[in-house]
């Protein structure tokens, strides 16, 4: 069955919520200070794959939303807070990391792969419960029951918002990257730096 993608979508609903997309996307969060300190670590080519990463964590909660399972986790405290603290104990793993890494007497920057980058980056999302909140009360306002299916409109929405947040997180850490390449006399500051910010995310998404 074709779908008409006008009447699922229709124009200005479409460019109202690309404008809110990317304007919340522009605002530096837990994942573009993520993304720009896996770039300051490792370059471009890392912060680029934290990015992506951490859209990888932002489509599954996308895909939550979309068939209702986000609402379901939201109702229950007890999994909410389980994810939330999760998620605190899994930056702070990071954090103690890069930290020993960057007292370390050692004449390299830590040693982090693209498939690491990507991982960390997906985990810390998927960790953060306040993003599937966020995604849970973005979503529906653009929508219409009446402009069914439902779940479909969701999850386009979700891709638009998933894909643009990638674009403009990629150009956070790609340039937090760049500019890690002109600091590489000082790489254990670079990774000391980097471990306070990830664990500045922990504080805040324990506090939140």
């Amino acid at each position: 069955m074709m779908i008409d993608f006008a009447t699922l979508l229709p124009f200005d609903v479409l460019i109202g919520f690309a404008l809110a997309a990317m304007a919340l996307n522009l605002m530096p969060g837990s994942d573009v200070m993520f993304a720009t300190a896996c770039g300051m670590t490792g370059g471009p080519k890392l912060g680029i794959a934290a990015a992506f990463g951490i859209s990888l964590g932002s489509l599954c909660h996308v895909l939550l939303t979309a068939f209702g399972l986000s609402a379901f986790l939201m109702a229950l405290p007890w999994a909410f807070e389980t994810i939330k603290w999760l998620g605190v104990g899994y930056l702070v793993y990071l954090a103690i990391h890069m930290w020993r890494s960057g007292q370390a007497s050692t004449n390299g920057p830590v040693h982090i792969s693209t498939h690491d980058a990507i991982k960390r980056g997906m985990l810390t999302n998927i960790l953060n419960p306040k993003v599937a909140l966020f995604i849970l009360a973005l979503l529906p306002q653009f929508s219409d029951p009446d402009r069914c299916p439902l779940w479909l409109q969701l999850l386009l929405l979700g891709l638009f918002f998933t894909i643009s947040g990638f674009v403009i997180t990629a150009i956070y850490g790609a340039s937090a990257g760049a500019l890690g390449k002109y600091l590489k006399t000082h790489t254990n500051t670079l990774n000391t730096f980097s471990a306070i910010i990830i664990g500045a995310l922990a504080v805040r998404l324990a506090w939140n």
